[in-house]
Parts: C-alpha cells; structure tokens; sequence
C-alpha cells in the first residue's frame, strides 16, 4: 500500500474518533427535553425536567422529543458531514 493511502486511512480513522467524542446537544419544548447525540448518530442521553412537563399532556411530551431526536440527528450529520468532508475526496484514489 502506498504512503498516501495509509496517510488516508490513518487520517480517516482519527476523523472517525474524533466523532465517537463529539457530543451535540440540543433541547425542545424550552428546555423540557435534552438529548445528546455523538457524532457517530448515537443517541446518548435524554433528559426530561419534570417541572417544565406537564404529565397529563403525554401528546405534547411525545412532540418534544420527536423534534429533539430529529434535530439532534440532523445536526450530528452536519457536524460528521463536516468532519469527513475534507477527506472524502481523497477516498477515490484509494480504489475503495
């Protein structure tokens, strides 16, 4: 294997972690649901604060984290699309 494609895979593999630790955390109903999600698009946590939910409004609370979940995703994709664009045009000389 030639220098430059072990440079590449060597540098795609540091992209890769790099987004194992990238943690994106976005919020819906004005904080009432927190989601954190890697860069991989892992869902790695959700948080609910009881006291900005109202419990008897289940439908609303479904609501809030459909849109947390959805944004959450679509911004981990940006940052990952981000993170590997500089090296996705390298992959074509690889023969991959």
């Amino acid at each position: 294997m030639a220098f430059d494609q072990v440079k590449m895979i060597n540098n795609l593999r540091k992209a890769q972690n790099e987004l194992k630790k990238e943690i994106i955390e976005v919020e819906a109903g004005d904080g009432a649901v927190v989601v954190q999600v890697t860069g991989e698009l892992k869902i790695k946590k959700v948080k609910l604060d009881r006291e900005l939910i109202d419990f008897d409004d289940i439908e609303e609370l479904e609501h809030w984290i459909e849109i947390a979940l959805r944004d959450g995703l679509a911004k981990a994709q940006e940052v990952a699309a981000e993170k590997m664009k500089p090296l996705m045009g390298s992959l074509g000389k690889l023969g991959l």
